[in-house]
């Protein structure tokens, strides 16, 4: 019998104790024993509720329990979540999580605990939730030099948009139909500013470089709160869909290039058939080429079945660490300046200027005209030819007279 500790009993802990009572024999199978839910940790009290009975509000009881080998940390956050997940890994039992807020901040400290002392620290629910990304990234994929990651990362956002081009509707009445769904928080700063996204991708990277830590505060974000229904219509006439995407690039096996901001993706991209709450991950290695991973980004059952394989997965491994490459804080520098970054963007001026004034902004590539749509503004495609990069992006728009907007245009590796 193999016992396992939930901490915290919201949406993700009491979807992995069902999924677990749920598919039981599955799993036994598997294990060749049977996994049960031993004991459940949170603050609140869940009177004539089916797991009950294994309920306490007290952490020295939980922590107690000598026959808990696993710990899920299902709380959420840097506070308790980090104080509890110290306290199991340090009495050498697994902890796996969905926290990707936690997994992006204390990712080395934690992973190298955990090898310390005979354990794991496991996080495939941390992104995509129930999309299988980080273990194909430390196993599936690890002969390969992993080139680029593009992923659309948070499904509150993609919804968003989706709705917007869907239902011709504006920013604030998309957000309160997500509110309305249950796929956006009260308050949905960090999604649609980014910040969750921003997390994510710091995750994938400090993957794709070999342990080498990167901060998110390091990556340059931006959000989709300034999106508007004219950019909604710009991107249809071009063939094109928004889409808040998180991209690495490495191709030189040094210093990656990150970014998170909207994006025009081309719709006959493999990326663009990710609407709604789906998300959508293309990774590039040297020797595989091009593959994605698709599904539901979130969710109950969704999450609860990528942190269930991580059980598993530790419950395999148990004495031994699970991880083939525990994160560390590197000497030299992981993420080179944004500003370096080479970009093709459409932007937006206001009146009729001609091609000829603003190319003069742009002397190092193209411009070209977009076919107007609103009779008050032009729109033009800079970067398509030639050298642009970010830096000189915005010194140009920052000059440019009666400049109102820009988004960046993926160009996909494939």
């Amino acid at each position: 019998m193999i016992y396992v500790g939930i901490i915290g009993f919201g949406v993700v802990g009491s979807g992995v104790a069902e999924v677990i009572a749920m598919n039981a024999q599955k799993i036994e199978r598997h294990l060749g024993q049977e996994l049960s839910v031993k004991r459940i940790l949170d603050i609140r009290k869940f009177d004539n509720h089916p797991f009950s009975d294994r309920m306490t509000v007290d952490p020295d009881v939980f922590f107690g329990d000598e026959d808990i080998s696993i710990v899920v940390e299902a709380v959420g956050g840097v506070g308790i979540a980090y104080d509890y997940t110290v306290r199991a890994l340090s009495s050498g039992r697994t902890v796996v999580t969905s926290n990707k807020e936690l997994v992006s901040t204390h990712g080395v400290e934690l992973m190298q605990l955990s090898v310390r002392c005979g354990c794991s620290y496991l996080f495939e629910a941390s992104v995509g939730g129930g999309i299988p990304i980080i273990r194909p990234l430390h196993r599936c994929l690890a002969a390969n030099r992993i080139m680029t990651i593009t992923g659309i990362l948070n499904g509150t956002t993609n919804y968003i948009l989706s709705r917007m081009a869907e239902s011709e509707i504006d920013f604030d009445h998309a957000l309160l139909r997500a509110k309305e769904k249950g796929y956006a928080e009260q308050d949905p700063s960090t999604d649609i500013e980014g910040v969750d996204t921003q997390r994510k991708i710091a995750i994938l990277s400090s993957i794709a470089m070999n342990g080498a830590y990167v901060d998110p505060k390091e990556i340059h974000t931006e959000g989709i709160s300034s999106i508007g229904v004219i950019d909604i219509e710009y991107a249809r006439a071009l063939g094109h869909k928004i889409k808040l995407l998180a991209i690495f690039e490495n191709p030189n096996d040094r210093e990656a290039r990150i970014l998170v901001a909207p994006h025009l993706v081309s719709s006959d991209d493999p990326l663009a058939v990710a609407d709604g709450v789906y998300n959508a991950i293309f990774v590039y290695g040297n020797a595989l080429g091009g593959a994605m991973f698709y599904g539901k980004g979130a969710g109950k059952y969704a999450t609860a079945s990528a942190v269930v394989g991580d059980i598993l997965d530790g419950a395999l491994h148990r004495g031994r660490n699970a991880h083939i490459t525990p994160w560390y804080y590197a000497e030299t520098r992981v993420v080179s300046p944004f500003e370096d970054k080479q970009v093709k963007a459409l932007i937006r001026v206001s009146g009729r200027p001609d091609i000829e004034t603003i190319a003069r902004y742009f002397p190092g590539t193209t411009v070209d005209a977009v076919p107007f749509i609103n009779e008050k503004e032009s729109a033009f495609i800079v970067g398509k030819e030639g050298v642009l990069t970010e830096r000189e992006l915005q010194k140009a728009v920052s000059n440019l007279s009666g400049f109102i907007s820009k988004i960046r245009i993926y160009t996909s590796e494939r």
